[in-house]
């Protein structure tokens, strides 16, 4: 690692770096990560801890993530590095022809059709199996609690939950969608900061999950419930779908980054963006964070990387294209080749915002997880499975209805997935689980993040206060209203279409863990209410 920055950023927020040897927890929730703590406190390890802290965020932060939801994971133990898809597949049931003679032209983003298998529990007790060494019914316990008997919301997660309450006032219209009011505005609006929120029936069924390691999620009572509640709404989820369903270990893909390898799951996840954008920006140098020409060359990298993920990016055995060859030094050769002075405008998709949890954990035996956990665009699908809390996920609002697009829906298929943790190497070694959680721009986190990191030597911390960018669309860039003014002029000279943003969800929220010797440091995003627990 190059020496970090000792000072804070000049746009930082107040935190500070975090330091310690035993253990340490970093997530988007201060009580999240006070119970991934508590489960290493008690003896449990990085892998038990990150699966603690998941199963509560989703108590504690359901504006992002749900027993409903997808979940993907990057775990270092055992010496190496292991990588876990639990994204969900498509009801076998789905059609094209269904879907587009019933006037669609594209995939509905509420109600039952967008709705895949969940993921998020099998990956629990997946990691759990392979590397937990408490029970999984311990390793839940916190969360239970928390639904059982409460948690004062705090205040970024109000703001969060009366915009999603407001908006699903304005769309979601049908009795199937009344199970959603009744358990997130049970007054009739969304909790307000401050106030105590209960969830008895999230708590009953996290105690389900937690005596049987989520058979009968999937293969069970639950399973039933969840397909005949998705069914009699007008969805196509059978039963079967949820029983066939299995998390996936994969072989992590990256590439080398100045002296160092990045990580990212393979596709069906967007990953593979933030590695094709590093391997275009690694063939220059770069002196000073806060220059026209870095951020110009960045804004074209990014663009680049996106437009070949967006039209290429699918389940993995759908793709035309391999891995290998997207990430080759070749390729990224001739895509550097088309940056010039000037912004250009490729021509991918126009990727929208969305809501999403990320942590990251480590312990003092060498184990780091990078975890990461989403319904999708905040509260999912709008549907809730009466009775049992669980908000379902709408990822296959992704799918394309263009049949010659890799991305196509399918029967059994998963779709092109925004959530993406990341992990850093040196030399077959650990650095460290990082990850900046939000849709379409997770990739252009990360790339921000490895390179505050790596070409700018700022400590997790500063890395993660530094102003961010997000590309939305052909050459349009929202910046964040602490970014130097002349910046913004000189992107603007360059022909970039710059607006400002004083919101602070539109640009990600992050974690990070590095390892430096014997000793972990961690930052946490300053725009929400994170927090670093350590030991």
């Amino acid at each position: 690692m190059p020496a970090f920055d000792s000072q804070s950023y000049p746009y930082a927020s107040r935190r500070n770096v975090v330091h310690a040897r035993r253990g340490m927890v970093a997530t988007s929730q201060p009580l999240a990560a006070q119970v991934g703590l508590r489960i290493l406190q008690s003896g449990g390890n990085a892998i038990d801890a990150a699966i603690a802290t998941a199963a509560a965020l989703t108590v504690l932060e359901p504006t992002g993530n749900g027993i409903g939801g997808d979940a993907f994971a990057l775990v270092w133990s055992r010496g190496k590095l292991h990588g876990l898809n639990a994204s969900g597949p498509a009801p076998r049931a789905i059609s094209l022809d269904a879907l587009r003679a019933s006037g669609a032209t594209k995939m509905p983003l509420y109600g039952p059709m967008p709705v895949n298998v969940p993921g998020a529990p099998g990956s629990w007790a997946a990691l759990s199996k392979r590397f937990g060494r408490l029970p999984l019914a311990k390793v839940l316990a916190p969360a239970i609690e928390y639904a059982r008997d409460g948690h004062a919301v705090t205040a970024t997660i109000a703001l969060a939950w009366k915009t999603a309450y407001e908006l699903f006032r304005r769309e979601l219209h049908g009795e199937h969608f009344a199970a959603w009011f009744d358990t997130f505005g049970p007054d009739g609006r969304a909790p307000r900061a401050g106030e105590v929120w209960r969830a008895p029936d999230h708590a009953a069924t996290l105690e389900s999950i937690a005596d049987d390691g989520a058979e009968g999620f999937y293969r069970g009572a639950l399973a039933e419930r969840i397909a005949g509640f998705v069914r009699s709404a007008g969805g196509v989820l059978d039963a079967s779908d949820m029983a066939d369903f299995r998390p996936e270990w994969v072989e992590p893909i990256g590439v080398d980054y100045r002296g160092h390898q990045v990580w990212e799951i393979p596709p069906n996840g967007q990953g593979i963006v933030a590695l094709m954008a590093l391997k275009i920006l690694e063939g220059y140098e770069f002196e000073h964070r806060d220059t026209v020409r870095t951020h110009h060359l960045q804004f074209e990298a990014m663009k680049l990387a996106f437009a070949d993920g967006i039209a290429q990016v699918a389940e993995r055995s759908q793709m035309r294209v391999r891995v290998e060859d997207l990430l080759s030094s070749a390729y990224a050769e001739e895509r550097r080749r088309l940056i010039g002075e000037q912004a250009s405008e490729p021509a991918p998709g126009s990727p929208p915002a969305g809501g999403t949890v990320f942590l990251c954990t480590a312990d003092d035996e060498g184990n780091m997880v990078s975890f990461i956990q989403s319904n999708y665009l905040g509260f999912g699908s709008g549907l809730v499975v009466p009775g049992t809390g669980i908000a379902l996920q709408n990822r296959g609002h992704n799918f394309s209805l263009d049949p010659s697009h890799p991305n196509c829906v399918a029967p059994g298929k998963r779709p092109y997935h925004t959530i993406i943790p990341g992990f850093l190497t040196k030399d077959g070694e650990p650095v460290g689980p990082f990850g900046v959680m939000g849709a379409f721009m997770q990739p252009q986190g990360h790339v921000q993040v490895v390179m505050n990191t790596l070409d700018f030597g700022l400590n997790p911390q500063a890395a993660l206060d530094a102003p961010r960018w997000e590309w939305t669309a052909g050459k349009a860039f929202n910046v964040e209203h602490t970014m130097p003014e002349h910046l913004v002029r000189g992107l603007a000279e360059r022909g970039h279409q710059i607006a400002r943003s004083s919101n602070p969800l539109a640009f990600g929220r992050g974690q990070i863990i590095w390892r430096d010797g014997d000793v972990l440091v961690g930052g946490t995003e300053p725009r929400t209410d994170g927090a670093v627990a350590a030991w």
